[in-house]
Order: structure tokens, then sequence, then C-alpha cells
């Protein structure tokens, strides 16, 4: 039984909040309006339903912070860590009321709550007045939302809150790294198991759901997505998985994730399954292929230090890569941030000059893709420490020779 992972204190995010305000004042904002989806839950640590209903945490300058539900969520807005240790506001609003009234009093524009047509989620009631600086609101947010807000606060202009919650949230604190830790330890535990087991005749589907089933016994909330692309589906970065059927002498490229306590898993394992003939085993183009990624790989992870910029660890790796003949075959940046997204902050990618910095967590994935023939991937979640680089992946990086039967 896997123990299940442990939460991150409550104090965390009363010092978020303090920071995510600090940094809303440097930007001359007014408040920020952040709906359900990963800003949610760094800010309180709400998982919201994302509904036609408004669910809206308004952290104002000078105002206290409120998280605004339909009172059909209320119960899982109370237990949000931030609003439970009193930190946050709790409002609720029937299925008359006008939300978009809510948002407006939390930030000292409005009276209150009016009335609307039951059930909607259309334009506020333009109850509020003009502001003399700008709102910013969630990434993610709808747009029928945003169009609400606009109605409501006619006065105010608009902006991304990712331009003051972006970096906040790219630096990783001990709790959120300790939970990527073990969802990387959880996937690369999957991994050898899928490769230790029969692949041969198996279809690439029948593998993925496999994988989605040994994630969520492995303590994972989610099994996110499961590339099995085998044969020349290898040679496709984003292949997925079809109803191909596995056979001997063709490599296997295994990309999984999801997500433990909130926080994700991403590792890419290249195999190569024999069928159990020895003569099956990868040929020489394969071979070659794969030590220059290995090498691209090694190189990459090891550039990813403190001060050194995101495009200078994506050059690293794409070096190699180019000098072996195979440039124009890897065709995707070096690497993403990831947390409580996928993909997040920082890109490891040319033309990004952002210095990384301790705390920053990362993919580190070269590809050599020869298109309908095969491909390869490796791929580490790498975290930048005071002592540099950490790759929180630890299953063997060489391919996988496998008997697959």
């Amino acid at each position: 039984m896997i123990a299940p992972p442990q939460p991150i204190p409550a104090a965390r995010y009363r010092d978020r909040l303090t920071a995510s305000r600090e940094a809303l004042r440097a930007a001359g904002a007014r408040a920020l309006l952040v709906g359900p989806g990963a800003e949610l839950r760094w800010l309180v640590g709400y998982a919201a339903p994302a509904l036609e209903r408004l669910t809206m945490l308004v952290l104002p300058l000078d105002e206290p912070p409120v998280l605004i539900v339909p009172r059909l969520e209320r119960a899982g807005g109370a237990a949000a860590p931030a609003v439970a240790a009193g930190d946050v506001d709790l409002r609720s609003w029937e299925e008359t009321d006008d939300p978009y009234a809510i948002v407006a009093s939390a930030l000292g524009t409005g009276s209150g709550a009016g009335s609307r047509a039951a059930g909607g989620s259309g334009s506020g009631s333009g109850s509020g007045v003009g502001l003399d600086r700008r709102l910013l609101v969630g990434d993610r947010l709808w747009a029928t939302f945003v169009l609400g807000l606009q109605s409501t606060v006619p006065g105010a202009s608009f902006g991304l809150a990712s331009s003051v919650l972006a970096d906040l949230r790219s630096i990783k604190d001990a709790d959120e790294i300790r939970l990527l830790t073990e969802a990387a330890e959880a996937a690369d535990r999957t991994v050898q198991a899928i490769a230790a087991g029969r692949l041969v005749g198996r279809t690439e589907g029948d593998i993925g759901r496999e994988v989605r089933d040994r994630l969520l016994a492995e303590g994972h909330e989610t099994a996110a997505f499961s590339i099995v692309g085998s044969g020349p589906n290898s040679a496709e970065p984003h292949h997925a998985v079809s109803e191909r059927v596995v056979g001997p002498g063709e490599p296997i490229v295994l990309d999984i994730g999801g997500t433990r306590g909130g926080y994700g898993s991403d590792t890419t394992r290249t195999l190569w399954v024999t069928g159990g003939d020895p003569g099956a085993g990868p040929d020489d183009t394969f071979r070659q292929l794969y030590a220059v990624l290995e090498a691209a790989q090694a190189a990459a992870t090891a550039a990813a230090r403190a001060g050194v910029t995101c495009e200078a660890v994506d050059a690293a790796a794409r070096e190699p890569i180019t000098a072996a003949g195979f440039g124009p075959a890897f065709l995707h940046r070096t690497g993403h941030g990831i947390g409580l997204e996928e993909h997040e902050e920082p890109y490891i990618v040319a033309g990004n000059a952002q210095p990384l910095a301790v705390g920053h967590a990362f993919s580190i994935e070269p590809g050599i893709y020869l298109e309908g023939r095969y491909g390869a991937r490796i791929e580490d979640i790498v975290v930048c420490t005071a002592e540099g680089p950490v790759s929180l992946n630890r299953s063997p990086r060489d391919v996988l020779v496998v008997s697959g039967v």
C-alpha cells in the first residue's frame, strides 16, 4: 500500500499570498482574479472543479483576500488550507445571485450581490465602478468569465496573472521538490515494470492502459498521459497510442506521467524489444543515434546550473546532435518546467534568455526522430540546486534492450 503524500503546510499558502501581493504592488496592479486551475491551487490549496458557475479568488492589494464559490462547492472551498487557516475569507453564492457583484464587492468597488438569471454565467450586472489600475486575471480563466468581469468593472484594464505569478510559482520550495521527487520515483518504478513485462504481441493502447493502472497503483491521483510509440511510431514525439501491435526487433518510446499530491511526473525511456531473439537487437544506425542522444542529454543536464540561461541549456543538448548530423531530427525544445502543471515556466528552448535559478524544476528531454523509421528520447525531471543539477528520475538511461515476451 502506497502511503498518501504529505500535504503542503497551511503556512506556506500564507507566504505565497504575501509574496503575490508584493509582486502585485511592484507591477502596479490592483488585484489578482484567479479561477480554477494551477494558480488557484498554488495560492490557496484548492483544486476547484472548472464549472460554468464562477469560482474565483480575489486577491486585492488593500482588502482581505476572498474565495468566491458556488453554494454547491462551499464545502470544498472551506476545506482549502488557506481558507481553513483563516487567511482567506469564503463567500458563496446562490443560483439566482450575481457572482460578479460579489467580485466587485471584494475589490471594494461594489456593494454586494445582486440578482441575475438562474444558472447562466453571462456578463455581470455592471454594478462596479472604474479603476485606475490593472486587474490581473488567471491565464486559464474562461472567456465568458473575463467578459463578465469587464462588464462589472468597466473602468479597469486587464492583464495576465502570470505576469506576477509565473516567477513565484517556478521556484519550487522544499515541499514541492519532495512531491516532485515522489512522483518521479513512482514513474521510474512504472517504467521498469513495463520494461520487465510482456510487450510483443500487445497493442500500444493495451500497454498504455497498463501504464495508467501502474501509475495509479503507485500513488498517483491522475495518470495524465502515456505515449507508447512502437516501431515507426517512435519517430512521432507526441504519438500517444494506437492499435498497432508491438513486434520483435523494434524500439518503443515510452513517455509517461501524471500527478502525485498535485505535482507532476514526466519521464521518457526508450526500449528495444527483441522477442527473445539475440539477433533482433538494435541496428548500427540506432546504436549510433542513441549514443549521440545519451551524450546530448547528459550535456544538457550538466549545463543546467544556476545563472545559465535556458537557451544555453537547449544549445548544450542540440550541439552534439547537430554535430553528428541528426540536427534536423531533433524536432522540439529541450524541456519545460513542471510543477502543478505538466508544462510551465521555465521553458528550455532557444530564444529564452531567462537564467536558471535555484529551485527551478524542468525536464531535459532531447530526442532524435527518423521519420518513417524509428526514433528515441531520454527524459528526466531535473532540479536546479545550489550544488548543481539533480535528476529526480534515476532509472537507467541507456537503451533498455528487453525480451518483451
